[in-house]
């Protein structure tokens, strides 16, 4: 496996609930992130999903130094980033960028397409000389599949799935080894994703680089990552591979997202198990002791509420060589066949990948 660029260790991100006016007292903490821990290789796409609400989002802005985390670390290099100054943040954030969810807030209205792609050169003039520049971003338009004449537009006279191609553009403009995508198509409609997802697969072969792609729509994640994680409320309950997570799930949240993915062969839609949650998800500032799905949990027993489960291989599956022996926050866990293993539909090659490029098929 190729070395890891990018490791988060222990990461914390709690924001304070205050009550008073003048005399503000700290009440309580909301834990939007309690304890996150993963790796991104070089050239590998992790792909991160969960509920609204887990902290998906605010794992990725802590990635790129938009929030400051609570505590913890995420070495880039083996350098923590945490740490830097801001003088020596500068260079680190020229190497992860990030591309937003909503394709159309994440522009400025008032800036050409132009100024847009072209201002992280202002910041990194070493990047691109001002003769330059114009260059640059035509070259980076014809890239991402756009117009290189389309520089003196303006965002409002783009589609969605162009102006998130515009997002794109603008975060290679610096040749970034990492990018951070936070659900950079769940504005777009199903073929328009398409089009997205096989631009950013093609982007990564042609330039090296590494993704932390965030999504809700599971397929999107399953086509396009190498590795999966699982958040809910906060932590990381199950990663592993692909093959691992959709074909081998052994954590019961894990299994209970799967069994709601939409399956386009109705016989193996009529045979598959459909596993229901009971209840709401706990509020992030009242989180439950031990086990933290244990409200949801069809298999909750006492351990689960005085014991908070460790993310490590089951130890069931430790001296085994199944496919589920991966990581997985759960005292009971288990493995469940959820959804039709990859290769099982037509359509897919027989080594459990999909044949050909992704066509949409959203939740």
């Amino acid at each position: 496996m190729a070395e890891a660029i990018l490791q988060v260790r222990d990461l914390y991100k709690h924001y304070p609930l205050t009550r008073g006016v003048l005399f503000k007292k700290q009440v309580g903490a909301v834990r939007a992130v309690d304890g996150v821990d993963f790796d991104l290789h070089e050239g590998e796409t992790l792909g991160i999903v969960g509920e609204s609400g887990c902290g998906k989002s605010t794992v990725a802005k802590m990635l790129v130094n938009l929030e400051r985390p609570t505590s913890g670390s995420i070495l880039y290099k083996g350098e923590d980033i945490t740490t830097l100054s801001q003088r020596a943040l500068r260079s680190v954030r020229r190497n992860i960028q990030m591309v937003f969810q909503d394709p159309y807030t994440s522009l400025n209205p008032r800036m050409t397409v132009g100024d847009i792609i072209g201002e992280p050169f202002d910041i990194h003039p070493e990047v691109a000389p001002k003769g330059d520049r114009r260059r640059k971003v035509q070259e980076l338009l014809d890239v991402v599949g756009l117009n290189p004449e389309y520089v003196n537009r303006y965002p409002h006279q783009f589609s969605g799935g162009q102006r998130q191609r515009i997002g794109i553009a603008r975060g290679l403009a610096l040749k970034p080894e990492v990018i951070v995508a936070d659900e950079p198509v769940s504005a777009l409609d199903v073929s328009v994703q398409a089009q997205v997802v096989n631009l950013l697969e093609q982007l990564q072969n042609e330039f090296k680089l590494s993704y932390v792609f965030i999504a809700h729509d599971l397929s999107i994640v399953r086509h396009i990552s190498d590795r999966v994680g699982v958040m809910y409320l906060g932590r990381i309950v199950e990663i592993g591979t692909g093959t691992q997570i959709y074909d081998h799930p052994t954590h019961p949240y894990t299994q209970a997202l799967l069994s709601a993915v939409p399956v386009p062969d109705p016989e193996a839609r009529e045979h598959r198990e459909r596993i229901i949650l009971t209840g709401d998800v706990p509020s992030p500032a009242n989180i439950p002791s031990g086990c933290r799905f244990r409200t949801r949990c069809w298999k909750a027993q006492e351990r689960c509420e005085l014991e908070v489960p460790e993310l490590a291989v089951p130890a069931v599956f430790r001296l085994t060589d199944s496919p589920a022996k991966h990581d997985s926050a759960c005292h009971f866990a288990e493995e469940k066949h959820v959804v039709p293993a990859e290769g099982e539909t037509e359509g897919e090659t027989g080594d459990g990948t999909e044949g050909g490029t992704w066509g949409g098929g959203g939740t």
